[in-house]
């Protein structure tokens, strides 16, 4: 090689190393990233991630987690100014109301028609979509009921026996999306007035209120306690992990929530957040949720997991959303009045 062409070369390479951070630079910033509240339990967090990112690699997730009462209330006091380009597995009366607030992008997603009707926004075209539903339900620890004397309980009405005082625990429906769905099934089903007195009666025996909607039934499978009103989805995962429980779904009915998902006007990443809301949706997404919950949008896919196809979908409740949105604050108000003196310290920030 001459010392013109060794020159040529040496000039060549480094002409390309100097361009080379550019073209990193820019190849970074056309990978985009979208940013999604969530109230989705974290170690469920990379299995989502996974499903999404295998038909959009080229669209990385921020994930902001929280129970269903932070997030609800971080979004409604960001408003137009949130970062959020999603939100993501949020009980739908909350959704509603971050829709009431002129918050949300309309949008239907790809597939949507193929959903079950009870997972559909009843406008056209839809401003949020369901993706699976959760249960509420009574986790019943079989071996310390034993050795305490505690019989099996068939209903709610049941959990007011004296002999459970000071062994129950229950989620803050403030703080917890579960919480709610139990204290609105209640009062949807019973009345007002027999709910209240139903919930009076409950309280006498619930021993603390948690900020968490699988932590009474994770108490309860650990033995801290011996009933958790939590949900199903967790029960079920617990026992299939060979905690000693039982998964009860009172006879007079249970409450659930819709969790959803819904595009922000304000999100940054518009085509993104479609191509996540697609995602959400879609059959692939749908077998994921089937390993994880037992009330999914796709009615063709129900009933294909071990350990969770048997939950009776009939003792749902008819839920209205729209009620349960509209009177949240009253609800949760009289609730903390009355109930609240038992709820454990929130964690500090």
């Amino acid at each position: 090689m001459s010392k013109e062409q060794t020159g040529i070369s040496a000039a060549l390479v480094a002409g390309l190393l100097a361009i080379a951070p550019a073209l990193s630079t820019t190849a970074a910033q056309a990978a985009e990233t979208i940013t999604v509240y969530t109230t989705v339990a974290p170690e469920q967090l990379p299995i989502y991630e996974r499903s999404f990112r295998a038909s959009n690699p080229d669209i990385s997730i921020k994930w902001v987690r929280d129970s269903t009462g932070v997030i609800a209330a971080k979004l409604l006091a960001e408003g137009a100014n949130t970062s959020a380009d999603i939100v993501f597995s949020l009980a739908s009366e909350n959704v509603i109301q971050l829709d009431k607030a002129g918050l949300l992008q309309p949008y239907e997603p790809a597939d949507y028609q193929g959903l079950d009707p009870k997972f559909k926004d009843n406008q056209s075209p839809p401003h949020w979509s369901g993706v699976f539903a959760y249960m509420a339900a009574i986790c019943f620890n079989t071996m310390e009921a034993e050795k305490a004397g505690l019989p099996l309980p068939k209903s709610w009405e049941d959990l007011l026996d004296p002999r459970f005082k000071g062994k129950i625990v229950m989620p803050n429906p403030s703080s917890s999306g579960t919480g709610y769905i139990s204290v609105s099934g209640w009062l949807q089903t019973l009345g007002e007035e027999k709910a209240w007195t139903f919930m009076t009666g409950l309280h006498d025996n619930v021993a603390m209120y948690t900020h968490s909607g699988s932590k009474p039934c994770i108490q309860a499978a650990s033995g801290e306690f011996p009933v958790g009103i939590s949900f199903s989805s967790e029960a079920l995962q617990l026992k299939k992990r060979g905690a000693p429980i039982e998964v009860v779904m009172p006879t007079e009915g249970v409450g659930w929530a819709l969790s959803s998902a819904a595009i922000f006007k304000s999100s940054k990443q518009p085509e993104a957040a479609k191509k996540f809301m697609d995602w959400a949706v879609s059959v692939e997404a749908n077998k994921v949720y089937a390993g994880l919950w037992e009330v999914i949008g796709r009615p063709e896919l129900k009933g294909t997991v071990e350990g969770l196809r048997d939950v009776p979908e009939k003792l749902m409740i008819n839920n209205d959303f729209r009620w349960a949105a509209e009177h949240r604050d009253v609800v949760l108000k009289q609730w903390q009045d009355r109930f609240g003196v038992k709820s454990e310290p929130k964690p500090k920030p």
